[in-house]
Formats: structure tokens, C-alpha cells, sequence
């Protein structure tokens, strides 16, 4: 079986919140890819509700979009501690923690029921599993947190 960088991490060695490049692979025609460990909870001692990490996925998956060039998709990870954010190109780390806790900072703050997109029985296949309250309060403690730049000394701004 091949090797997943991110079996390979030792998540009892990191501290969350955080956003770590996990590596950057190139196309047959030189086009590169990052995915980046966006890191919300620590591994092993919690994780964000379903509901919540549902609609924080949807909200983001277009902030993002919006602050950031190349960005081709943010998944949830299945442990429900974070995410893996795919973009074309490398990014800085520095301008990533910006753009998502600038998002975040929206979610928390302002966002209206209205702001998340893809909610409907058409556009989403589970969408009676969201909490846009659930999403505003993990947002609100992942801000008070910090993100870091690095995923295993506290890096903040």
C-alpha cells in the first residue's frame, strides 16, 4: 500500500490550532499542487460536531475562494479535527492563516443562515446535517486559540 503523509504524522507532537503544508505535487506539465493540514482541534482530544464542521466546510469552501487564488477544494479530515486545503501553486502559509482566520472571524461574527452556500436537498447530499450556530461557536473558540504557522510550536501572526 503507498504511504499517506499524514498516517506518517505524529498527531500526539502537534498543537492545534494550525496550518502546516503537508507537500506539493507536480503535474505532467509542471502545474504543482499544495495540500495544507488545516488544523482546528487537537488530534485525540476533540473534535467539532458533524453538524457544525459541515457547515463551516460549505461557508469556507467559498471564502476561501474569495481570498485566496488556486483554490481547488477544503474536505473535511474524517477524524473531524480539521481539514486538507487543496490549491494550484504554493501559497505561503503566512497568507493562509490570514485568509482563514479572516473567515473564520466572518463566521463567528456575521454570517447569516443566507451566507451558507449549498444547503439544499439539491446542492448538498445531507443537507439537514449543518449548524450554522455550531459553526459560530467552534469558530469563535478556533479564533480565540490563534491559528499557528506551525504545526508543532505555537506561531501565532
Amino acid at each position: 500500500m503507498a504511504e499517506v503523509e499524514s498516517f506518517t504524522l505524529d498527531h500526539t507532537a502537534v498543537k492545534a490550532p494550525y496550518i502546516r503544508l503537508i507537500g506539493v505535487e507536480q503535474g505532467p506539465r509542471g502545474d504543482e499542487i499544495s495540500n495544507f493540514d488545516v488544523r482546528f482541534v487537537q488530534p485525540n482530544e476533540g473534535e467539532i460536531p458533524t453538524a457544525a464542521l459541515h457547515t463551516i466546510e460549505h461557508t469556507l469552501a467559498s471564502l476561501l475562494r474569495d481570498r485566496v487564488e488556486g483554490v481547488i477544494d477544503i474536505s473535511p479530515f474524517g477524524c473531524r479535527t480539521g481539514f486538507h486545503l487543496i490549491t494550484w501553486g504554493r501559497p505561503e502559509v503566512p497568507a493562509l492563516v490570514e485568509a482563514v482566520t479572516d473567515s473564520l472571524r466572518f463566521i463567528a461574527e456575521e454570517a447569516e443562515w443566507s451566507d451558507v452556500p449549498g444547503v439544499s436537498a439539491i446542492e448538498c447530499g445531507n443537507y439537514r446535517d449543518h449548524s450554522l450556530h455550531g459553526a459560530r461557536e467552534w469558530s469563535a473558540r478556533i479564533l480565540e486559540q490563534g491559528i499557528s504557522r506551525d504545526a508543532f510550536t505555537r506561531i501565532l501572526a
